[in-house]
């Protein structure tokens, strides 16, 4: 059986679940406690299957890591003699996203059972339904925004139900009502994780030099101000909401996740979390919905971070468009809730500054803005290396030489892929390798298992990830220093 870790958390759904469904049982009249353990195989292959299509990508890693945690626990389904592209597309994977938006029998079961008995099957659910899906969005170095989505609607879903559970009783931590007056989530929040240890974590991001600067000024000024507190010196009040601009793919979402850490760790917020957002979470299709709807996203990310992408777009629709609606709504509720969150606006740099200049509020509510430059081509190559080093392929150095050819021939415009492109490049490339190997040999070693060589890179780039409007000449900014 698969040793990886989809297979670890795997046999943790099975097991834990399996034996709180067997405990509940005992509660239920008529009930074989012994079929609890293939209806419970059949949840986890269905989880896992809804989080694997969330990006509607399929890859090689998620498909392969499938079929070693399944294909021995589910014989009858050939799973174990299939391969990722047999898989790709076919009806055991495709459509099944939906899953995730749907109660499950099972966990309805442990929380009814929870609700007569006083016991907490229904959190060993949760907690091992969240290790799976956090587990498959990991199999992607770079994970979708797709499967956070997922990961957020699965969450919200489970939660809903240990709410109705008891909705006097704490099941695992309570965050308390929101500033609206509705009930908080029920959340369970790791503790605050040590300042060096978030930017040692932001340090080890390929590139981003001056980026990296920035967030340490800012955490250093927090740093700064928490001592001066704690010795009861005077404290300068400063706006901690950003504006982050740049191309896709540059790692904007991966530092904001980190600098709410650091907000949590300095005592700027009290949990922390990032909650993700974009015109179509903020703006309602009638009159009186917007403002109830970005309400509900400060709710959702109260005492954490909102990060909104592609804020610009707010901005942009005719006379009837509801995009200026949502932004007096953020304008209100940055400064009712000034001490509870933390906003970032993140966009492509033109736009941003239409963005910060539609509303009188806006630009100084947002005094720092951080720049995300494209990716220079030796940082792409090491995005790429990286991707294949956690999936255990290395390119030679003929094949490396024919990446930088290829990102050197790629146009630099707006809305240039960086990481998304490095990604794209990385899984064409081992697409070619399969069907290389398998064309030229009946038992191939490691080595050819593992070895990328100059042809299995494409030719070229997709367009999609060139942008537009790009120079006339791709190497005015290929050079080894970031644009």
């Amino acid at each position: 059986m698969g040793a990886g870790p989809l297979d670890a958390v795997v046999s943790a759904f099975i097991a834990d679940v399996g034996d709180a469904l067997a405990d509940a049982a005992g509660d239920l009249d008529g009930v074989d406690p012994d079929r609890f353990h293939d209806d419970v195989t059949v949840e986890a292959f269905n989880l896992t299957v809804a989080m694997i299509d969330a990006d509607r990508r399929h890859t090689d890693e998620e498909l392969d890591a499938l079929i070693d945690a399944f294909g021995p626990r589910l014989t009858d389904s050939q799973l174990i003699h299939a391969a990722p592209e047999t898989l790709r597309g076919s009806s055991l994977v495709a459509d099944h996203r939906r899953w995730l938006e749907v109660d499950s029998e099972l966990f309805t079961i442990l929380v009814e059972s929870d609700s007569r008995r006083g016991t907490t099957g229904a959190d060993r659910y949760y907690e091992r339904a969240l290790d799976i899906a956090h587990v498959v969005a990991s199999l992607d170095v770079i994970p979708a925004r797709e499967e956070l989505e997922a990961i957020s609607t699965l969450r919200t879903r489970l939660l809903d139900g240990l709410r109705r559970r008891d909705p006097d009783r704490p099941t695992v931590a309570v965050a308390g009502p929101t500033p609206s007056g509705e009930a908080g989530p029920t959340v369970v929040d790791p503790p605050p994780r040590p300042l060096e240890e978030l930017l040692a974590e932001l340090d080890e991001l390929v590139g981003l030099t001056e980026v990296k600067a920035r967030v340490r000024l800012v955490a250093d000024f927090l740093r700064v101000q928490q001592l001066r507190a704690e010795r009861d010196l005077p404290t300068v009040e400063t706006s901690h909401h950003l504006v982050f601009t740049g191309n896709p793919g540059t790692g904007k979402t991966t530092v904001a996740r980190l600098l709410a850490q650091i907000y949590r760790t300095l005592g700027v917020v009290a949990r922390g979390h990032l909650v993700e957002t974009d015109r179509s979470g903020l703006v309602a299709g009638y009159v009186g919905q917007t403002a109830p709807l970005v309400t509900r996203r400060f709710d959702e990310a109260d005492e954490g971070m909102l990060f909104i992408d592609e804020a610009y777009t707010l901005v942009r629709g005719g006379e009837n468009d509801f995009g200026r609606e949502a932004i007096d709504q953020i304008v209100k509720l940055m400064e009712d809730r000034r001490d509870r969150i933390v906003v970032v606006v993140a966009g492509y740099t033109d736009e941003m500054d239409q963005l910060l200049s539609s509303n009188p509020g806006l630009r100084s509510r947002f005094p720092t803005v951080i720049v995300f430059p494209d990716y220079s081509d030796d940082e792409l190559v090491a995005i790429v290396d990286s991707i294949g080093e956690r999936q255990r392929y290395e390119l030679t150095d003929d094949a490396r030489t024919k990446l930088r050819s290829v990102l050197a021939a790629t146009p630099r415009g707006h809305g240039f892929g960086n990481a998304r492109l490095a990604r794209n490049l990385f899984e064409a490339a081992i697409n070619n390798h399969a069907r290389r190997i398998m064309a030229d040999s009946d038992a191939p070693t490691e080595a050819d298992l593992t070895t990328l060589v100059a042809e299995d890179l494409p030719d070229r780039a997709d367009p999609d990830d060139a942008g537009t409007d790009a120079g006339s000449d791709p190497r005015d900014r290929s050079s080894g220093e970031a644009s």
